[in-house]
């Protein structure tokens, strides 16, 4: 069985209350990846629960655009639950944001197009499965130094098994307005998340700020925010300006952005080897509900099985984080080229 001495810790990536996430070496095969290491022993049994879900629905999903998962385990004298997965190597996109204001400079609106398609390509993989992510922010969104998107921290997802979801979570700044009303939702809200983080990306600021709380809601449920700069496209405009939408049913799903005329001249290069067949990526399953039992001890064997043995990815010859091309890109002009070979799933 698998313990945290298997691993050779490099270096601490970020922590939170509860957990921490590491750059971590295999010491078998010296395969890099993120360890994060959950101290069960302060949590709730609901906290708990929300740990082990995180677990089931990474191992659920084969997808280049979702943090892959690869083995979890219990590690008794950390009191700890160990999740081992993907390590995007290019850090997030908020620290990408960070690194634009710090310069001074944006992100060409072709390197915006470039992640925005990859993002919404994750997010649709997380919805067919009926999974909320309910934390779509800049900061929860991985980049490979390849340029691949990767969404991660899916430790407050939920499965919308009736439709629609109650409990209030997220990042006030992302929230959506049906959210802050404390209205059921669904993955449409996830779709006003990604509104704000493609605002985000143009403008290098949330799309709703204010001074209080109580001042953000309102903005928020009016959807009043400032225009994106008029150096950025009427077309990427109208993405943003459909994504904020108030009203819920009024927002595109996943499915209806991929479908947007003329999305792919937008692309600034194909996605090479990640065009792999729509059915070989989709069609995952559920895992089924992992409780988290009394005895600590015994949550090991309850974890899906490894899955380092995953088909690999080409590296995706793509924009770097500070727009420039790492192999002169070209724009998808293929007579054949459908609008679901971006989608991959």
């Amino acid at each position: 069985m698998t313990q945290l001495k298997d691993f050779q810790i490099i270096k601490k990536l970020g922590d939170g209350a509860f957990s921490t996430v590491h750059e971590a070496k295999k010491i078998s095969d010296g395969a890099i990846y993120a360890l994060k290491k959950v101290k069960l022993g302060k949590l709730s049994e609901k906290e708990k629960q929300n740990a082990v879900n995180e677990i089931r629905i990474l191992a659920s999903i084969n997808h280049p655009n979702v943090i892959g998962y690869k083995e979890a385990f219990f590690e008794n004298k950390e009191g700890c639950l160990c999740i081992v997965m993907e390590l995007a190597d290019g850090g997030d996109l908020l620290q990408g944001i960070e690194k634009h204001k710090k310069g001074r400079t944006k992100f060409t609106e072709k390197t915006i197009w470039h992640y925005f398609i990859q993002i919404v390509r994750g997010l649709k993989a997380l919805h067919d499965l009926k999974i909320v992510h309910r934390d779509i922010k800049c900061a929860n969104i991985f980049i490979t130094k390849d340029g691949v998107i990767k969404l991660g921290d899916l430790n407050v997802s939920k499965v919308a098994k009736r439709g629609l979801l109650s409990t209030q979570t997220g990042t006030p700044y992302y929230a959506s307005p049906e959210v802050w009303k404390d209205q059921p939702y669904n993955h449409l809200s996830d779709i006003w998340s990604l509104g704000c983080v493609l605002y985000e990306m143009c403008t290098l600021l949330p799309p709703f700020r204010a001074q209080s709380m109580q001042g953000l809601a309102t903005k928020v449920q009016k959807g009043i925010y400032d225009r994106i700069p008029q150096l950025f496209s009427a077309d990427l405009n109208q993405m943003v300006k459909s994504c904020l939408q108030v009203v819920p049913s009024n927002r595109p799903t996943c499915e209806k952005i991929i479908a947007t005329p003329g999305l792919l001249n937008h692309m600034t290069g194909t996605l090479e080897g990640l065009d792999l067949d729509i059915q070989e990526i989709g069609g995952n399953d559920l895992l089924k509900t992992i409780r988290c039992p009394r005895n600590l001890n015994m949550i090991s064997e309850r974890m899906p099985a490894p899955q380092y043995k995953q088909n690999k990815i080409k590296k995706c010859h793509s924009l770097s984080i500070d727009g420039s091309s790492d192999k002169g890109l070209k724009l998808v002009k293929e007579k054949k080229v459908r609008s679901e070979l971006i989608l991959q799933e």
